[in-house]
């Protein structure tokens, strides 16, 4: 029972003595709590006063136009593959519910392999791309018609990171999004195909509106994963936020100096993005699954009670005019 909701009002015996509501004093529960708090003040304390920490140097470097350039280029990599990986993960969930076996197949090897593998791994793979093809080719088969690039120049680091980043993520959106299409009553799905409508058309008209309502709140969780994942972009140099971080420590040596300006900067957006998330979980929260889902068991159980009664009502009216 909730503080707010507890009794303090005294108990009244059917002789009409009163017995007062005395509280429950809870010492292992405020010992621990003080223990706690203890514990988390020594370790702030030792951090905030440590003399190895400049502070003032901390604060030069939270808003240097270099350190706001990768916070900038953070923010941005994380939307693109987030919605790389979403747009991808759509295809591939549709792709493991096909009745066609080979596109099955494929999508489950894509999402086993990718989750399979470290992001770093498929990172450090994009970035040097260029030692398995040296130039990327563009042809008209069977033809001399065709452009082609130099893989260095077309990789860069932003560009490695985005696709690893977004083809991994896709993998684990292509389960978010299975899990939502399946949660669509299946009903829906053979009356739209019963009414004439195609496998794309029920997929894209009536399935994907309605599970998106359930995929949504989900993506914020991923979004916010993606921006701390980020940070695993400075081993390809992507000119994001750590990536920046780790150039200036190491000119300066202030490692830790750098290491708390970007943890500061990975928390604020962090705070951001959960506002975002939690005004995404009211817009498409319960109430909106559960419109997809349709009604419970009880709820089917007491709309069917009711028309059963509006139907007797109606034939005891009718029954009754017609005895007049």
């Amino acid at each position: 029972m909730s503080a707010s909701h507890r009794r303090t009002a005294p108990i009244i015996a059917a002789d009409g003595s009163a017995t007062p509501i005395t509280p429950r004093l809870h010492v292992g529960r405020w010992l621990v709590g003080i223990l706690a708090v203890l514990f988390v003040g020594w370790l702030a304390a030792s951090v905030i006063f440590n003399e190895n920490i400049r502070w003032n140097r901390v604060f030069d470097y939270l808003f240097s136009p270099r350190i706001l350039d990768g916070v900038v280029v953070t923010i941005w990599m994380s939307i693109l593959a987030t919605v790389i990986g979403l747009s991808l993960g759509v295809v591939l969930a549709v792709m493991k519910l096909a009745k066609n076996p080979v596109l099955h197949w494929i999508a489950t090897g894509y999402i086993w392999f990718f989750r399979g593998t470290p992001v770093l791994v498929q990172l450090i793979f994009w970035y040097n791309l260029a030692f398995l093809f040296p130039f990327l080719t563009l042809q008209v088969p069977f033809t001399q018609i065709g452009v082609q690039w130099d893989t260095n120049q077309v990789m860069t680091g932003f560009t490695a990171a985005l696709l690893g980043l977004g083809l991994n993520l896709a993998a684990y959106f292509a389960e978010t999004v299975r899990a939502g299409i399946q949660a669509v009553d299946r009903g829906q799905a053979e009356a739209a195909l019963a009414g004439g409508m195609t496998q794309m058309q029920t997929m894209r008209i009536i399935v994907l509106p309605q599970a998106l309502r359930i995929i949504i709140p989900p993506t914020g969780n991923e979004f916010i994963s993606m921006l701390k994942t980020t940070s695993l972009v400075v081993v390809v140099a992507g000119n994001d936020l750590m990536t920046n971080a780790s150039q200036i420590y190491k000119q300066n040596n202030l490692i830790i100096e750098l290491l708390i300006v970007a943890s500061i900067w990975y928390m604020v957006l962090t705070a951001i993005a959960t506002v975002l998330q939690s005004r995404l979980e009211r817009r498409f929260g319960e109430d909106a699954v559960r419109l997809v889902r349709g009604p419970g068991f009880a709820q089917s159980f007491l709309r069917r009670g009711q028309q059963a009664q509006t139907k007797t009502e109606a034939m005891a009216t009718i029954t009754e005019k017609v005895t007049r």
